[in-house]
């Protein structure tokens, strides 16, 4: 469900706020997000609060999402955290279409299990995919499988032992800003990692840590540097952030 639409940054730029199930999803349920922002339109979406997927006992929740961006228009999709459970199986494709100059900014923020409550995702399945393509050429193709139990939840080279990984990724070429950005967050206290990187026409920001509010206000500290660059406009969050 949406709720109604938003303009604290008056008519140019309309806030939704998409209401997921309340109460979580569970395996075999489907949930498909389907956005188009027309020609030089201008949308910012986000959630009210986090989503869960809750253990399965066979069947995989799908949870995909499909933006379609023209012409001059832009689009920032900023959801809450995600918390898949121990034994829940979650997938979740996100495809982004962009036609000519079409603009995203659009973070995903993954909690594997409950740390604090005991479960640490022992077993279970997680599967993300990114595309972002450009008049149908590919900017971006990403896809990984964390699989509870297995080495790449505690090896180096994957999680090292870590429950929260998130990226945020913006379209664009921009020269410097990666080294601007880098330069105004805060240094890694030790206890998570992250770094950005500029792309060939996509500009990346990842995080590898246990702590989803420390993963999310890292993220909001990138938009609030990186949007003016990008839209022209300065970080302006959502009010359902401060409830």
């Amino acid at each position: 469900m949406v709720q109604r639409p938003f303009y604290p940054e008056g008519p140019g730029v309309c806030h939704v706020c998409l209401l997921h199930p309340p109460g979580g999803l569970v395996g075999g349920d489907q949930l498909t997000t389907q956005v188009t922002v027309g020609a030089r339109a201008h949308a910012l979406i986000t959630t009210p609060a986090a989503g869960k997927c809750y253990r399965s006992g066979g069947e995989s929740v799908v949870q995909a999402q499909s933006f379609h961006i023209e012409s001059g228009a832009s689009l920032e999709w900023l959801p809450q955290e995600t918390i898949v459970y121990g034994a829940a199986k979650w997938v979740a494709p996100t495809e982004v279409v962009l036609a000519d100059d079409g603009r995203f900014a659009g973070w995903e923020i993954l909690c594997l299990g409950r740390p604090a409550a005991g479960d640490d995702f022992a077993t279970g399945h997680c599967s993300l995919s990114m595309k972002l393509l450009r008049n149908g050429k590919p900017l971006f193709l990403e896809r990984a499988a964390y699989d509870g139990g297995y080495p790449i939840m505690r090896e180096p080279w994957g999680l090292a032992g870590h429950s929260v990984v998130a990226s945020f990724v913006l379209t664009g070429n921009y020269p410097g800003l990666d080294q601007q950005l880098t330069d105004a967050l805060p240094e890694p206290d030790g206890s998570a990692l992250w770094a950005v990187t500029q792309l060939p026409e996509v500009l990346v920001v990842r995080y590898r840590g246990n702590s989803a509010a420390q993963a999310r206000e890292l993220l909001k500290m990138a938009w609030s540097v990186l949007r003016p660059v990008a839209v022209g406009r300065a970080a302006c969050a959502p009010r359902i952030w401060n409830s």
